[in-house]
């Protein structure tokens, strides 16, 4: 039986569910998801990566998100979902806020579990091209790679380098909408 891991960079999956429409995503049925996508095949692991809002005193935007990112956390964290959370920062420069440090956990991640044994499929739900030279290494290791992307925004980069691509749509997105 095939073993499967999914790696869900959170950040984008967020964004692209805002995109086509979908807002519960603290509430999302996250395991769902990586078990429909599994196909019956085996989870061995489902991470979902994402930067950690920290909210200066005063600021009420700031602390708004960090209450949504806790019970997004609290929601992954359940033993209904039972999804592993990888945190990296988020930083502020000029105003400006960038995602730091988490392709580089999926990466390492994909990496450790590819040399390891621990899956014989990757399933990755991110569309930045910054993974491609992963994908083509745990590919080498001979594992396979699913992108799942969006069908509205695809990362064509990424299509190229992988064993297999999926386009996801709405409609297949709602019922994991809670």
């Amino acid at each position: 039986m095939d073993r499967v891991a999914v790696f869900i960079d959170g950040s984008n999956f967020y964004n692209k569910l805002k995109d086509v429409g979908i807002r519960h995503t603290p509430k999302f049925d996250y395991r769902g998801l990586a078990e429909w996508l599994a196909h019956g095949r085996t989870l061995t692991y489902c991470g979902y990566y994402i930067g950690v809002v920290r909210a200066k005193p005063g600021d009420a935007k700031a602390e708004a998100m960090k209450n949504q990112q806790v019970n997004l956390f609290n929601n992954l964290q359940s033993k209904r979902q039972l999804i592993t959370v990888q945190q990296g920062y988020i930083m502020e420069n000029h105003g400006v806020y960038h995602e730091k440090g988490v392709d580089v956990k999926i990466a390492v991640d994909m990496l450790t579990g590819a040399y390891e044994g621990n899956y014989d499929t990757a399933i990755l739900l991110s569309s930045d091209t910054d993974l491609i030279p992963v994908i083509q290494k745990v590919r080498v290791l001979g594992k396979a790679v699913e992108y799942i992307g969006f069908a509205h925004r695809p990362s064509f980069g990424l299509q190229k380098h992988v064993t297999l691509s999926r386009l996801l749509i709405r409609t297949e997105l709602e019922p994991f909408a809670l």
